[in-house]
């Protein structure tokens, strides 16, 4: 008797999408504010990369987006290329920054715990509110959820960018404290499959490239 073939897991591709710009995109802090809308060149970029993901309008099995508005817009054209509604997701939140939210960057960065966020941001929680390692449990575990239930699909998830990053730092085993060299631009794509023997990331802040061409070398 022929040997029995082992079963072959299915892996699940994760699309992750930052939002697009806003009207405090660069100045200011904003977590989890209510009430922050896209502005007009985020509303533009938005489109464009539901035009990307749309040629992958087979393959995409759901649309998961943060609950916040500027998240929620930036999934619903998505959403319409696809056919798809938005599900909302609570674990794809941006990071809480408690008392630092709404801040000025500039004056943030004059801040001696700047340095810390900078250079061990897995050592440091905002004042009255998450901790980067928090931030990158919930977002792992979120993305965990999301890929049981579409095992051999692709799914998107539109978050914000430190929890991007911090799902890219994951997949590629890399410390927390090294997170911030990751680059996750508005409206940009992250690609990352997930199998039984681990993740593969295909691509990393992509605003541009071909997305049916993305496949494990």
């Amino acid at each position: 008797m022929a040997p029995r073939k082992a079963k072959t897991s299915l892996s699940t591709l994760v699309l992750f999408v930052r939002h697009g710009q806003t009207p405090t995109t660069g100045t200011t802090l904003p977590g989890r504010a209510v009430g922050l809308h896209l502005a007009e060149p985020g509303v533009a970029q938005a489109e464009a990369a539901a035009a990307r993901i749309g040629l992958l309008r087979n393959k995409v099995a759901a649309v998961y987006s943060s609950p916040l508005e500027r998240t929620r817009e930036t999934a619903a054209p998505i959403a319409r290329a696809l056919g798809l509604r938005v599900r909302s997701a609570r674990g794809l939140l941006e990071c809480d920054f408690g008392e630092w939210t709404g801040g000025d960057l500039k004056s943030l960065r004059k801040l001696p715990e700047w340095a810390v966020v900078q250079r061990y941001p897995s050592g440091f929680r905002f004042p009255g509110g998450e901790s980067f390692s928090e931030m990158q449990v919930r977002m792992t575990t979120a993305v965990e959820a999301m890929t049981r239930s579409h095992p051999g699909a692709a799914v998107v998830a539109v978050s914000h960018a430190d929890p991007i990053k911090a799902a890219v730092a994951a997949a590629l085993g890399t410390h927390l404290d090294l997170f911030q060299r990751i680059v996750i631009s508005p409206a940009s794509v992250t690609a990352i499959s997930y199998g039984a023997h681990g993740p593969v990331v295909l691509c990393v802040n992509s605003t541009g490239r071909d997305l049916t061409s993305m496949a494990p070398s």
